[in-house]
């Protein structure tokens, strides 16, 4: 049986016998058949249940013959031919089942005939005319024992299971030349071409955030950065760019080569620049890049700008400009208009906006950054400081890796003409060494700011049906706090650093999470009755629960009596203790319940089932989840 035609899935798969390879399928004590005399060398460890080898053999031995004797060895369970499909270099390893479907109105007894002709026997059945088999040591070959089923007028298909090496969509790393210098991408605790230390770790964990994710940002995602000289040629930025816009001009062509404006170029490298094998690689490289050019103080072209964004689809929104002077702070017109980005873009769940908080020194921040519904983004160095030069206030939700210490490297537009950095000793580069004529150091809230949006781009590629308030929520739950722990207020945050130093891998593992648990558990109940007198006394103890462990999410609730009638209820009801998770939500204090803190997830199973039963939503619940 050379060649042979079978069914499979919706097509027919024609396949012949490989000249060379056989599978072995060894004996439960004997787990690897590697290194038996009878073995020349092991192709694939493991395809459908087979090692699949090549045999040695005599000289001018066919590969039917030698099986056979192979098939003999007392450490051989099963030997079977290898098969390759027409036009494929894919190996084939029949398994020995054979999925059989019978024409409607054909019996178990006329079945049970059909499978004692070809001695089958019979695995699992899944409805009245569909069953598993295997073949047995009487019956013929898998293949040619599913060629003379499908023949049968009782039989509607018969089809073997078959299995070949699949193609594994591994994720790799960009390889971008100057990626090694990118610290605030991943900070080894060192400048590969200087002398120079910083602390390892300081960082914005964005490469264990590409790992997790798989990838480096969805295409459909579209990063807005609103600023001023976008160089639409450079090499990071040209294949990117989506739905460009000059709001000075009222043109899709954005001017180009005026020395006055630069900063626009840098700025989008840090949260787009393309992975191409050259120079640096933005935070979300796979994703779109709309740059806006005219950054503007007028409430006309404040409110064009975002309603560009939201016309024209930005999910994310970088804006690395604004004013402290409190001469010029936002008018109506103008917050309406950052509000109604953030509530009515991306289809009603906001365009996620971001502001940098400045860099003055100042014990407040930049106007545009202090609305309520924008990130406001401070900065941090390489030594997990707060950079000096980051303005401080209540307003700053995060801060992101900046200079102050050592800076980054970013685009360089081809006009720039650079800057007599502090002794004005060099143009493009701190230290003098120069790294290629498309790139320069940058730092302040600037870069910082784009940033983070890059990684705000990351997490709606891992889930997008996160909402704007959502993001924020997420990047200030995950990030790592850093300076000294009385830096933080009770609430935890700090004027500095707002709730930390941005960890873009917890963030896109939160959003993934949320996404999942979307897809698998039922809504959270909230309760938010007024709870009066009368409702009862309740004696209970307190105790601190480990962030480890699973339980049965049973609800959240606003009002704390609420939560003591339901503890009460619940550790009476299934006999298991009740933890509370204190947080915050759209600025009022919320309590989970949980039911239950296991050590296993199956012991928290089997009491979800136990609350499912008793007709309570509810949810697996991972502990470490509410920390």
């Amino acid at each position: 049986m050379s060649g042979i035609s079978v069914k499979s899935g919706k097509g027919e798969l024609k396949l012949h016998k490989s000249k060379q390879l056989v599978g072995l399928r060894p004996k439960k004590k004997n787990k690897d058949l590697k290194g038996q005399s009878f073995v020349e060398e092991e192709v694939h460890a493991h395809l459908g249940g087979f090692q699949v080898v090549t045999l040695t053999s005599e000289e001018g031995q066919d590969v039917d013959s030698r099986l056979d004797e192979v098939r003999q060895e007392s450490k051989v369970d099963v030997g079977t031919h290898v098969y390759f499909a027409e036009g494929s270099n894919r190996p084939m390893v029949p398994t020995g089942e054979i999925y059989i479907t019978f024409e409607e109105g054909v019996g178990p007894d006329e079945q049970q005939i059909v499978l004692e002709e070809y001695h089958l026997e019979l695995v699992e059945r899944r409805t009245a005319s569909f069953v598993i088999t295997k073949v047995t040591a009487n019956s013929p070959n898998p293949l040619k024992a599913a060629a003379s089923l499908q023949a049968l007028s009782l039989v509607a298909t018969a089809e073997p299971d078959l299995d070949m090496p699949l193609d594994e969509y591994a994720f790799s790393a960009p390889a971008d030349s100057l990626l090694p210098h990118q610290w605030h991408l991943n900070n080894d605790g060192f400048v590969i071409d200087v002398n120079f230390r910083l602390k390892k770790g300081a960082d914005s964990r964005v490469v264990n955030a590409w790992n997790r994710l798989g990838n480096t940002g969805n295409s459909g995602i579209t990063v807005a950065v609103i600023d001023n000289g976008f160089d639409t040629n450079h090499p990071d930025l040209r294949s990117k760019i989506f739905k460009p816009w000059d709001l000075w001009n009222k043109s899709s062509q954005l001017p180009q080569g005026d020395t006055r404006f630069t900063h626009g170029t840098p700025c989008a490298s840090v949260a787009v620049a393309a992975s191409n094998g050259q120079g640096i690689v933005g935070a979300a490289p796979g994703v779109r890049f709309m740059p806006i050019h005219g950054t503007s103080f007028s409430a006309k072209t404040t409110e064009e700008m975002f309603d560009y964004c939201i016309r024209n689809g930005a999910d994310v929104i970088s804006c690395s400009w604004g004013t402290t002077d409190a001469r010029y702070s936002l008018n109506t017109i103008k917050e309406q208009a950052i509000a109604r980005a953030a509530r009515q873009g991306r289809g009603g769940k906001g365009c996620v906006i971001l502001y940098a908080v400045g860099n003055d020194d100042l014990n407040y921040v930049n106007y545009y950054a202090a609305h309520p519904d924008v990130i406001a983004v401070a900065a941090s160095t390489s030594q997990d400081a707060h950079a000096n030069y980051s303005n401080r206030g209540r307003e700053v939700s995060i801060c992101a890796p900046s200079n102050g210490d050592w800076p980054i490297i970013a685009a360089r537009a081809s006009w720039d003409p650079g800057l007599n950095w502090e002794t004005g000793a060099f143009k493009y580069w701190r230290d003098g060494r120069d790294r290629g004529r498309n790139y320069k150091h940058f730092g302040g809230t600037s870069s910082a700011t784009p940033l983070v949006a890059g990684i705000c781009a990351l997490m709606l590629s891992a889930n997008p049906d996160l909402t704007a308030r959502e993001v924020k929520d997420i990047l200030q739950r995950t990030a790592d706090r850093i300076g000294h722990p009385s830096e933080y207020n009770s609430s935890g945050h700090s004027v500095k650093y707002g709730y930390g130093r941005i960890n873009a891998d917890r963030a896109v593992a939160e959003a993934i999470r949320r996404r999942d648990a979307n897809q698998t558990a039922p809504p959270v109940v909230e309760v938010t009755e007024n709870i009066t007198s009368g409702r009862g006394i309740f004696r209970f103890d307190v105790r601190k629960q480990a962030a480890q462990g699973w339980g049965v999410q049973i609800g959240a609730f606003y009002e704390y009596g609420n939560v003591l009638i339901q503890a009460e209820k619940l550790q009476k009801q299934f006999n298991a203790p009740v933890v509370v998770s204190i947080n915050e939500l759209n600025g009022k204090t919320v309590y989970k319940v949980v039911v239950g803190a296991y050590d296993s997830q199956a012991a928290a199973r089997e009491l979800l089932k136990r609350v499912k039963n008793a007709g309570i939503s509810s949810f697996l619940r991972n502990l470490k989840d509410l920390a």
